[in-house]
């Protein structure tokens, strides 16, 4: 574990040591230049049309729902589409979503966007404001909207462990959160499918860094966005060579989550919903790991079922009182 975290750490420093020295050339600072005030004052441009013709409920509600929806669909669709067109290369797990259960998922997910998300983002907006929440000219710097958005990601992490850890304990898996854990096969879509009372549960997490820090609507919609990226490539079901995970050191990733959903809701682990450090820290990774290692140590053309094939997806279903894989 130690020695790949330290071999894609090295990865990550060389493409950050190519991308300063390629910044920082004098042919490209005089660019830079350019380009980026280009870019500063279409930005302003549209957002003070945003402003001048929208209120900021409508744009705190209306508008980080629609944000949402088009990042969420739109980064999503593609893998369940992958899955369909039975693209198997990088596919984490061999088997595949029925038919039935993929529409399933899509059903669900448009009537509890409309029916729990969107009154949400409503009802989170006194918060916000409250904070000192603001969508007004001028925009915030980048400085500012990166350490915001780190540490969203942080609190984030460390508030979704323990709010997960708690779902998988008997009672509340088996009436909240085995709904999640019905699909023991993955895909982009399946990460926000689950039960109304786990949306707002762990929705919590999510917005807890922007309602106690009152951001820009810039940096809120730009964390929205983000936050969904990351748990829809989590729960997407392949894991290719260019994975975040792959360079990112303490960076979960499909494969990482993929784990979760195949075992036994009590021996899963893999509990944190971006990093790993935290599954680290509490032995919640072990098993993960012990598995990568026995599949390293066997030989590649031999059977893994009973390790991360067949016998475990159907426990998994078998916990969730239901499988839907075929």
């Amino acid at each position: 574990m130690i020695h790949a975290s330290s071999s894609r750490f090295v990865k990550v420093c060389e493409v950050v040591c190519i991308v300063l020295f390629w910044w920082g050339s004098d042919k490209w600072l005089r660019q830079r230049g350019v380009l980026l005030q280009m870019a500063e004052k279409n930005l302003n441009s549209t957002w003070k049309y945003l402003i001048d013709n929208y209120s900021e409920w409508q744009l705190v509600t209306v508008g980080s729902f629609i944000i949402h929806e088009i990042v969420f669909f739109g980064s999503g669709l593609p893998y369940l589409l992958m899955e369909i067109a039975g693209f198997r290369k990088y596919k984490i797990q061999e088997k595949v979503n029925t038919r039935a259960a993929q529409a399933k998922c899509v059903l669900r997910l448009l009537f509890y966007h409309t029916c729990v998300n969107l009154p949400l983002m409503g009802v989170t907006y006194p918060i916000f404001k409250y904070m000192g929440f603001t969508s007004k000219l001028p925009l915030p710097s980048w400085k500012v909207v990166c350490f915001q958005i780190i540490s969203y990601f942080i609190l984030e992490d460390f508030i979704f462990y323990w709010g997960h850890r708690m779902l998988h304990t008997k009672w509340l898996y088996k009436h909240v959160h085995s709904i999640h854990h019905e699909y023991a096969t993955p895909f982009g879509l399946t990460s926000e499918y689950a039960h109304p009372a786990e949306i707002l549960f762990l929705g919590f997490a999510t917005i807890f860094g922007p309602a106690i820090t009152g951001p820009h609507l810039l940096t809120l919609w730009l964390w929205i966005s983000l936050r969904v990226l990351e748990t829809v490539e989590a729960h997407c079901g392949y894991d290719f060579p260019w994975s975040i995970s792959r360079f990112l050191p303490w960076y979960g990733g499909a494969d990482f989550h993929d784990y979760h959903h195949r075992l036994l809701y009590t021996k899963s682990g893999n509990y944190a919903s971006t990093f790993t450090y935290m599954d680290w820290i509490f032995g919640t990774d072990k098993g993960y790991w012990k598995l990568k290692a026995l599949k390293e140590d066997m030989d590649p053309t031999s059977s893994l079922q009973g390790v991360n094939g067949e016998n475990a997806v159907t426990y998994g279903c078998v916990e969730s009182k239901g499988c839907t894989s075929q």
